[in-house]
């Protein structure tokens, strides 16, 4: 079952299509990526998910039922550009911001009080925003997001000012709400985190949706047929394929068309013993450059 539908979405500025017939669909309990370069539209289509602006044409539908002002109180929004209040104390706005969402101060209060600790920022109750460097922010502002436990989850950039430690934390805290049953659309440039955290992934460019699908079928999808292989041996001439690189007892082949594994171990396995074979497939991060340059 899909928790979020989007089908056809346009979205126009002044002459210029930010959004151009976008549609996809997010299954629940999924970490979906929404990637794209500077400029591809996503920010616009976030947005319109958040109902903070409206699409021109086509329509939304959340837990299958259109999207609703309703449904607001169910989906948490962390922005790329963070939006926490310098002056106050830290302690003081994160309770504020979580009876925004509907908590009870004394439900708030507990759940910030968890929070706090997993994230390990208990004493930086009494600290004001300003006090802090932007990773520290940037945990007090996930707290915030998560709190009220919705059932869709909007990333924009969470590990942006993070150190590879608090990286590491927050992505933990991110495989955990997804194990509790959260949704979570995850928009980022770092295509290593895509490749870690998410099983579905569509791909904006120029307000056109140009690539989606499940991460393993796309990355198969855009398979070159480039196979690595250790041996031990002597190994001599294979045909119909380059050999991109090759070590003492290593190599790299690369398949001509029509050519595939089966046919480059049907040459090894009469000259070599093969110790390990396996398929290098392309990463996203390969994927992303190539499906943009076209």
């Amino acid at each position: 079952m899909n928790l979020f539908e989007a089908n056809n979405i346009h979205k126009q500025y002044a002459g210029h299509k930010a959004l151009d017939g976008v549609s996809i669909q997010v299954p629940e309990g999924s970490i979906y990526g929404l990637l794209g370069p500077n400029g591809a539209g996503k920010t616009t289509f976030i947005r319109i998910i958040n109902q903070i602006t409206a699409p021109d044409s086509g329509n939304i539908t959340f837990n299958g039922e259109a999207l609703q002002q309703k449904h607001i109180a169910q989906i948490g929004y962390l922005p790329e550009e963070r939006g926490l209040y310098k002056k106050m104390k830290i302690g003081e706005q994160a309770l504020y911001l979580a009876q925004l969402k509907g908590l009870s101060k004394k439900e708030a209060q507990a759940k910030l009080r968890l929070w706090f600790q997993k994230l390990e920022i208990s004493s930086w109750w009494d600290k004001k925003v300003e006090e802090l460097s932007k990773g520290m922010a940037q945990k007090v502002q996930f707290i915030t997001t998560v709190l009220h436990e919705p059932k869709l989850l909007i990333f924009d950039e969470p590990f942006s000012g993070f150190d590879p430690v608090n990286a590491e934390l927050i992505k933990k805290e991110i495989l955990a709400l997804k194990e509790q049953g959260a949704t979570i659309i995850f928009s980022t440039h770092r295509m290593e985190s895509v490749e870690e955290l998410c099983a579905h992934i569509a791909l904006i460019n120029q307000g056109k949706c140009i690539l989606q699908g499940r991460v393993d079928e796309v990355k198969s999808t855009y398979r070159s047929h480039t196979y690595q292989i250790q041996f031990e041996g002597e190994l001599k001439a294979v045909n119909d394929f380059e050999i991109i690189s090759q070590k003492e007892n290593s190599a790299v082949f690369k398949a001509h068309k029509g050519k595939d594994s089966n046919h480059l171990l049907q040459q090894l396995l009469p000259q070599v013993k093969v110790i390990s074979f396996q398929e290098q497939l392309p990463s996203i991060n390969d994927i992303f450059i190539q499906k943009v340059s076209e």
